[in-house]
């Protein structure tokens, strides 16, 4: 079978929508706001919280996943994982990540470079039991990132589900969130023949925000 790689003729043309400083929020978590709305309210549209997380390993190389973002407020964004995974220690060595949004039906994007840091153990207490047992079981039966197989980790979880089939799951030391302070927040929203707008906020020492266009 001939595997088809040229992509070049791949295009799309964007022209939905306009983004412009004038109509921008002065503080970018409230137009981050904006635009989740518009994001969770479209029905193309299947989890507006999905979001690459992008980090720099212990082995010098950057990766990227998707994972789900389950806060924001003026202080930054949340999400949740295992502390000793690849991505846990990756962030703790090296906490400057950045966030992604690509919301295709609504032809946007949002980049958020930030700081991470733990969020208190009371958070991450009171996130984990409002998770689904099921959630909170995995958490635990998961070595995350180790070299595992599929009937070991279902083994692990078997035995969890009987250890604590009559009692509260706690929640391990080593599973909890992050909370990324933003220092720079870019809106993307595509138009036509590549010019697309691009509204980036910049962090300044006297905690304002500076708003500028960025060429496509």
């Amino acid at each position: 079978m001939r595997m088809q790689n040229n992509l070049g003729h791949y295009r799309k043309s964007y022209e939905s929508r306009v983004l412009t400083e004038k109509e921008v929020d002065p503080n970018p978590i409230q137009q981050f706001h904006r635009w989740f709305l518009e994001a969770d309210a479209f029905d193309g549209i299947a989890e507006a919280n999905a979001m690459a997380v992008s980090t720099l390993g212990l082995d010098g190389f950057p990766k990227s996943r998707i994972l789900l973002l389950k806060h924001y407020d003026e202080q930054g964004f949340v999400f949740y994982t295992n502390y000793n995974s690849e991505k846990g220690r990756s962030i703790l060595a090296h906490p400057q990540v950045c966030l992604s949004f690509f919301w295709p039906p609504l032809e946007r994007q949002v980049i958020i470079q930030g700081t991470a840091q733990k969020v208190s153990s009371n958070t991450a207490d009171h996130y984990f039991q409002s998770r689904p047992k099921g959630s909170q079981l995995g958490a635990l039966a998961s070595p995350q990132s180790e070299v595992i197989s599929r009937s070991e980790l279902e083994d692990r979880l078997k035995q969890l589900e009987k250890q604590y089939q009559h009692t509260e799951i706690p929640r391990p030391d080593h599973w909890g969130g992050f909370i990324v302070l933003p220092v720079s927040v870019e809106f993307w929203q595509g138009r036509p023949n590549r010019l697309h707008d691009r509204i980036r906020y910049r962090l300044q020492t006297d905690q304002s925000w500076k708003i500028e266009r960025l060429a496509p």
